[in-house]
């Protein structure tokens, strides 16, 4: 196998590490981190995309009198060491985040604790992106890196059982069992990672600290932690997207193509998603070759909650699909780690490793995601066997580790199959024989969901979404240029007909709008030669500016009287709606259901059904204003004759209700007597009680 690392390239830097260990799951390294904060001396940094203060890192007794929990910890040791400066970045989180991550995190960790303790939140990056990179770093002289947080629901033991009492939350509330995995290195790698620490930090607007490395001799590694490796050269590999004046790094994406393409016998991956499109290029490539290796991916079963399981989990899929039908000569598995049967218990896998022919393993914060590519910041550590190091042993340690904690087996037995057999998947396959199994993952993804979500360019992006991008999206970038002007023609229709609805409703023009200057107006043009067409002329202007339609009967009506007002109401309506159907028509029939609001695009489901019964329903009963349906319904399926003899009819009900109470009012106006005010109830009381029978018939029938 050739040589994979590359300083410039695909790493950053290649540093020695005087020892090295893998830190599995998180019993291992909180505790681990805990001994290491213990001895710091100058500098302790803690980057995270998530930091909880109330999180426990000892499960059990400590064998000191220090405390078991990080704030409390951080407190202490900031207070007993006078040279001890202690800096705590966490990324400055989107709101979806919010009920994963501690409440106001500035407050427990920076207001309430020492001065020497110092705080940040994150927030240095491009719109939609995420500080990303998990380390610790103690005096430059040890530094942790990986996918493991500092946080809560991420400590579990390598058993992972089930029922676990010792994984709760800080609430005290159980979580399910959990996987991941650091790397410690020491030395030279270690001050490496402090740089990337300090930069971090400086981006993130807190001091510069580039130049301040610490000059502490003593030794804060880990007691509890056996070095894997001893004198062994690290590569340190980067995503940091470009932004402001800040140059971007692409380096874990060379990192993982030119890993992959360098397979010769196996690929064995560990990590939460599957959806980057570079990765998935590359991994199709090495499936389709005829001598190509296998390649083993261990992933959860579904990813977090509800909307991670329909974004992700679905891009996943169609990732899987790709791989799948590449996958000529059968040497792909897609597995989850279930840990019990009945009822079923699946292991929330969250690392993020890759081996390759036991000569190369990979440990880091980036996901085999778009995002981890090119848009959040991310660190991954890299190990490689070559001529001047000897490091298979270990590695092949490492991997038949995990897949011994996986199936439920001993290391040994793993061992002793695999020099029997030449194919890993073989070897997996033939372990498959208690609850605690690697399952396959199917590939079955349901077309509704399919359809219903977008592609990874908008959930999963490389970059920064540019507002072009996403209104192609919007609009669909493949549709022929004239349904695309269609399309921005009608929703720049839709957004100014409702914005004139709101204004017209909640904006100081409003006080415009009220039955005094509708009937001054209406005054106005009744004493006009020209009344007939200027009442039909401010009816389609009052439509085509949203002006509520009920108001203009009203005013009408009132000037004209019940009989003649009810005439000029009816055909002025009539007409304005024709207008405003027209326009929606010629603008467009089908980009409506695409740009309109799920609302409107009901609307519009209900508009395509065939009959006079639709409009007459949605006259009597006005799922939003006159204006807007006139203009969903002229983009929509309805023929103009139900259109225009729905209105008519459906109008007509209540333009007459209004005449009766209009002559009504008109009699108490002028003979204030009991009678007068008796009769004006019991047309009222008639009027709606009418409206309502009516409607209560059309949503029964509808």
């Amino acid at each position: 196998m050739k040589e994979i690392l590359t300083a410039g390239s695909n790493c950053w830097t290649i540093a020695a590490a005087a020892r090295a260990a893998f830190v599995i799951d998180g019993e291992a390294y909180f505790a681990a981190v805990r001994e290491a904060i213990m001895e710091a001396s100058e500098t302790v940094f803690l980057i995270g995309w998530d930091i909880h203060s109330k999180l426990k890192l000892v499960r059990g007794k400590c064998g000191d009198d220090y405390p078991d929990t990080l704030a409390p910890l951080l407190e202490r040791c900031a207070r007993e060491k006078a040279g001890l400066d202690i800096y705590i970045l966490s990324w400055d989180f989107a709101m979806i985040y919010s009920l994963e991550r501690e409440f106001f995190p500035s407050y427990k960790l920076q207001w309430r604790s020492h001065h020497r303790i110092h705080f940040c939140l994150d927030g240095a990056h491009p719109v939609g992106a995420s500080q990303h990179q998990k380390l610790v770093v103690v005096d430059d002289r040890v530094a942790f890196a990986g996918g493991l947080d500092l946080s809560q629901w991420r400590w579990d033991t390598r058993e992972h059982k089930v029922d676990d009492p010792r994984r709760k939350d800080p609430s005290g509330n159980g979580y399910p069992p959990f996987h991941d995995i650091q790397m410690a290195v020491s030395g030279e790698a270690a001050a490496c990672l402090g740089e990337v620490a300090r930069d971090r930090w400086q981006r993130a607007g807190g001091c510069d600290l580039r130049e301040r490395r610490a000059t502490a001799t003593s030794d804060p590694w880990p007691p509890s932690l056996n070095p894997d490796l001893c004198d062994i050269d690290v590569g340190i590999a980067r995503t940091m997207p470009a932004w402001e004046k800040n140059e971007g790094a692409r380096e874990i994406e060379q990192l993982y193509v030119d890993s992959i393409a360098a397979a010769c016998s196996f690929i064995y991956i560990e990590n939460q998603y599957l959806s980057s499109s570079i990765v998935g290029d590359a991994l199709v490539e090495a499936l389709a070759a005829d001598e190509g290796p296998e390649v083993v991916i261990v992933m959860p079963h579904q990813t977090g909650g509800w909307l991670e399981q329909h974004t992700m989990d679905v891009l996943r899929s169609r990732l899987l699909g790709r791989l799948r039908e590449a996958d000529r000569h059968d040497r792909l598995r897609v597995y989850s780690v279930r840990l019990a049967k009945e009822p079923p218990v699946y292991l929330m896998v969250h690392a993020k490793i890759m081996v390759v022919d036991d000569h190369f393993v990979r440990i880091g914060s980036s996901n085999i995601s778009n995002r981890s590519m090119g848009l959040d910041s991310e660190c991954d550590l890299a190990i490689e066997h070559n001529r001047q190091q000897d490091c298979c042993k270990a590695i092949t340690a490492f991997r038949r580790s995990l897949l011994a904690e996986h199936l439920g087996v001993e290391e040994a037995e793993i061992a002793a199959l695999e020099a029997e057999n030449e194919s890993l998947i073989d070897v997996i396959e033939s372990l498959q024989r208690k609850d605690c199994r690697l399952e396959k993952i199917p590939d079955d993804l349901p077309a509704a969901l399919d359809t219903a979500v977008p592609d990874s360019a908008l959930l999963d992006p490389e970059k920064p979404l540019e507002p072009a991008q996403l209104f192609n999206y919007i609009v669909g970038s493949r549709q022929e240029s004239r349904r695309l002007r269609q399309g921005v023609k009608i929703g720049l229709l839709l957004v100014v007909v409702l914005a004139m609805a709101a204004a017209w409703r909640w904006t100081p023009l409003a006080d415009l709008l009220n039955v005094e200057n509708a009937e001054s107006a209406a005054r106005w043009v009744k004493d006009s030669r020209f009344t007939p067409a200027l009442v039909l002329l401010a009816f389609t202007v009052g439509s085509l500016l949203a002006v509520p339609v009920t108001l203009m009967i009203v005013a009408t009506i009132t000037v004209f009287g019940p009989w003649l007002g009810l005439g000029y109401s009816l055909v002025a309506s009539e007409l304005a709606a024709l207008v405003t159907f027209w326009l929606g028509n010629l603008l467009g029939r089908d980009s409506v259901r695409r740009l309109a609001g799920s609302r409107l695009n009901g609307i519009s489901r209900k508009l395509a059904r065939p009959g006079l019964m639709t409009i007459i329903a949605l006259r009597i009963i006005p799922v939003a204003p006159f204006t807007v349906i006139n203009v969903v319904a002229g983009a929509s399926e309805l023929r103009l004759r139900d259109f225009a003899l729905g209105t008519l009819i459906g109008m007509l009900p209540g333009i007459v209700a209004l005449s009766f109470l209009a002559e009504r009012l008109l009699a108490v106006l002028r003979s204030p007597d009991a009678f007068s005010l008796l009769a004006l109830v019991g047309v009222a009381a008639i009027v709606m009680l009418s409206l309502a029978v009516l409607r209560r018939w059309l949503r029964r029938e509808r």
